[in-house]
């Protein structure tokens, strides 16, 4: 299955350290294809540089390391195939769908209200309680 992260879920796994951040990454990786979209990596520099004052050599680190497979975000995405509060948010989700991504782990409140039918939207725990127990 392919699984796309969102960005908050990285962060939680590097910055924060979570335990059940990693263990769900960990259990993906083991069983599943992980996706990050550019879009995402660049959201990733962003607020490693600029919030959380953590090197870019940190980062790229980081992500040498990480088992995951990049896909490129379109530059100029099909408007209006679902609405979301965040409009940032919107490419994320848009790569999501046109890379065939099964499932799509974000906590990010924003998804919540997303109705979409190619994809899955769930939290790290609806993913670990649906998928991996």
């Amino acid at each position: 299955m392919k699984v796309m992260l969102d960005t908050n879920i990285l962060i939680s796994a590097f910055i924060f350290k979570s335990n059940k951040m990693n263990n769900l990454i960990y259990e993906l990786s083991k069983k599943h294809e992980i996706v990050i979209c550019s879009y995402t990596i660049e959201e990733l520099k962003e607020l490693f540089e600029n919030k959380f004052n953590v090197s870019l050599k940190t980062l790229n680190l980081f992500l040498k390391n990480f088992p995951f497979t990049l896909v490129k975000s379109p530059n100029n995405p099909q408007e209006n195939l679902f609405n979301i509060r965040d409009k940032d948010d919107y490419i994320i989700l848009y790569t999501a769908i046109v890379e065939n991504v099964d499932v799509f782990i974000t906590g990010d409140k924003d998804f919540d209200d997303v109705e979409i039918k190619k994809l899955e939207i769930l939290k790290p725990s609806e993913f670990i309680q649906k998928y991996l127990n």
